[in-house]
């Protein structure tokens, strides 16, 4: 069952740069996907796109079954309570402790307090930091701060996954345990995962469908892919 369905977008930016032109493109339910190009290629403007951070120029994007590019300022709130977003840099408040960076996600919404205990305890345990939920950013491994990005993410059960480069910062072994982390939420919850990335070892490695951007134009789409040295 179809997710997202992109049709004829292009993003043009205010000085010129055409960051994705004539982009169509279909996504399962289900599906894990990695965004793969060079520096420029459009990668986080994809992503950027379907949180609607920014808006496109001209077609459709689809998710969920709302129209993601038509969506008004004050309605964009009922698309983000549709996914979880996870950043390079983690974004953890810095005065609250791993519990409390994952329950707050859940208290914006305005969740039950029996709800935001249940949900947070099970988003900390799938990420392995069970014995960690009374510790602070500044007291955990990068590795580990990206685990309570992850937990936050995914806390409200999100049907979308979108992550912008999750392992930019870590080393290759971090990286590696990121990525199972990732692929238990995909497998075991059914979250479809969207993933821009430029790390070879972990696309190679993972064998997900691969799409490859040039230019904002979409070159590849491969069922179960690999890193493509020529475009990106």
């Amino acid at each position: 069952m179809e997710l997202i369905n992109i049709k004829s977008v292009n993003v043009r930016y205010k000085n010129g740069v055409n960051a994705i032109y004539d982009l169509s493109l279909k996504i399962k339910k289900g599906d894990f996907v990695f965004v793969i190009g060079g520096s420029g290629c459009g990668k986080s403007t994809f992503i950027k796109m379907l949180y609607r951070e920014i808006k496109p120029n001209s077609g459709e994007i689809i998710l969920g079954g709302l129209n993601v590019a038509k969506l008004r300022n004050s309605k964009v709130y009922k698309l983000r309570r549709k996914l979880g977003i996870v950043f390079q840099d983690y974004r953890l408040l810095p005065k609250l402790t791993v519990y409390e960076n994952v329950a707050f996600a859940l208290e914006v919404i305005g969740a039950k307090k029996s709800e935001i205990q249940v949900k947070t305890l099970k988003a900390i345990e799938l990420v392995g930091l069970k014995s960690k939920t009374r510790m602070y950013p500044d007291q955990l491994s990068g590795g580990e701060q990206q685990r309570v990005a992850i937990a936050r993410a995914i806390v409200n059960n999100p049907k979308l996954l979108l992550c912008d480069e999750p392992t930019g910062n870590l080393d290759p072994e971090k990286s590696m345990e990121i990525m199972k982390i990732l692929d238990n939420i995909n497998k075991t919850i059914g979250t479809t995962i969207i993933m821009a990335t430029h790390d070879k070892e972990i696309v190679n490695k993972m064998k997900k469908r691969v799409i490859v951007l040039k230019d904002g134009h979409l070159v590849k789409d491969y069922e179960k892919g690999k890193y493509d040295d020529e475009i990106a």
